[in-house]
């Protein structure tokens, strides 16, 4: 966002600097995952370029840092679809459930979370809804996370490497 100074912008940093917990902390949990590689890569990449904004919001100009941006939303795109060919294919139970939900939920967020900083230095009207709708997900992972810590009847049909790592 290209914010003045002031409440606006520490709010925003803020935002910048729970999401890019949240995406570390998703790359860490991956790491009992059998493709543990490959995803730690995807939230890390996010976890990196989040912490950049929230150091200094004004990176979101940066030719490297949009481009970058760009290519990891369009990777994680990709992966969405084919997650949900998969699932529209084989599901039986809720999405949640099943694994390929979950990477589906946390490539949703990677895409959401990246776009709204893509665009934050667009000259955007409504900056405060903007504002709001960042606080509101920069909460959701932790609430998501927090429902599924809780509700051990989702967690029992989880395989054993996603059982281990809340």
């Amino acid at each position: 966002m290209a914010l003045a100074s002031g409440p606006t912008e520490t709010l925003w940093r803020t935002c910048n600097f729970v999401m890019a917990a949240f995406f570390a902390l998703a790359a860490y949990v991956q790491i009992n995952d059998p493709d543990a590689e490959l995803w730690m890569v995807i939230y890390t990449i996010p976890a990196v370029l989040t912490l950049l904004v929230g150091l200094n919001p004004l990176i979101t100009g940066n030719f490297i840092w949009k481009n970058f941006t760009k290519l990891h939303l369009f990777l994680c795109a990709l992966g969405i679809l084919n997650l949900g060919n998969y699932l529209f294919l084989h599901t039986e139970r809720k999405i949640l459930h099943e694994e390929e939900g979950r990477e589906l939920f946390g490539l949703g967020i990677i895409i959401i979370w990246l776009s709204l900083c893509h665009i934050s230095t667009k000259n955007l009207v409504g900056r405060r809804v903007q504002l709001v709708v960042a606080i509101a997900i920069s909460l959701c992972p932790f609430i998501t996370w927090f429902y599924i810590y809780v509700n051990k009847e989702m967690r029992s049909t989880w395989p054993t490497h996603c059982k281990t790592v809340i």
